[in-house]
């Protein structure tokens, strides 16, 4: 839980979109619908993606609100789940096969049919018992302000929580640079903005963003 304790590294960004007024039971279904689900039978490679709670990966149950849902601000995880064979195994295991099929066979070769044939059933037979990698990527979203912070700075990732954030809630976000958070101070804004190293306009409903909120943590 890195992102409840201890140090962060982290991306932000400003989420454009408007929240709706039943957000708590449309955010909620929408984690549901979007909540992390194993493959039973995946692929080599094939990547099995979803939302879990920060506090255990095996916990993908959004139904209560107060285990991801803390005043107005959200926190989940992404979840990652990938299957990868140990290459020097199976290729030892796969050749091993294949020989024992010449053996029984009579042959010196093995078909190019029978080769992909045994790496099949092989692939399929060590897949079914093998664990997959797993990731898990916290995130914190204040949805008063319109940001998220996702605690990991790797552009997959980053673009795997993008994309599904948008599929779940339907919001895009906007990467922030650091040089951008100071628009808080105007003077500092526009010293930078002189030299060149920030082009930050202060949005126009930014006066607006906490409108219709009062009494949102209630």
């Amino acid at each position: 839980m890195g992102i409840l304790k201890g140090a962060l590294t982290v991306r932000r960004y400003h989420v454009e979109g408007d929240v709706p007024d039943d957000f708590r039971d449309v955010y909620r279904d929408a984690f549901q619908d979007h909540a992390f689900r194993e493959r039973p039978q995946a692929m080599i490679g094939e990547e099995a993606i979803g939302w879990c709670q920060v506090h255990n990966l095996l916990d993908t149950d959004f139904s209560d609100l107060n285990r991801w849902l803390y005043n107005h601000y959200v926190l989940a995880a992404l979840r990652v789940d990938k299957k990868m064979l140990p290459a020097k195994l199976f290729k030892a295991h796969l050749e091993k096969r294949i020989q024992a099929w010449c053996e029984a066979n009579s042959r010196t070769k093995a078909p190019k049919s029978i080769k992909e044939e045994i790496k099949e059933a092989l692939e399929i037979e060590m897949l079914n018992k093998t664990l997959p990698r797993v990731a898990t990527t916290e995130f914190c979203w204040n949805i008063v302000d319109r940001w998220v912070v996702v605690h990991s700075t790797s552009d997959k990732v980053n673009d795997d929580f993008r994309k599904l954030f948008r599929g779940t809630f339907g919001l895009v976000t906007t990467p922030v640079s650091p040089l951008d958070l100071v628009a808080d101070n105007p003077q500092m804004a526009g010293i930078l903005e002189v030299a060149g190293i920030s082009d930050y306009r202060p949005r126009s409903d930014d006066a607006g963003d906490h409108a219709g909120w009062q009494g949102m943590g209630q």
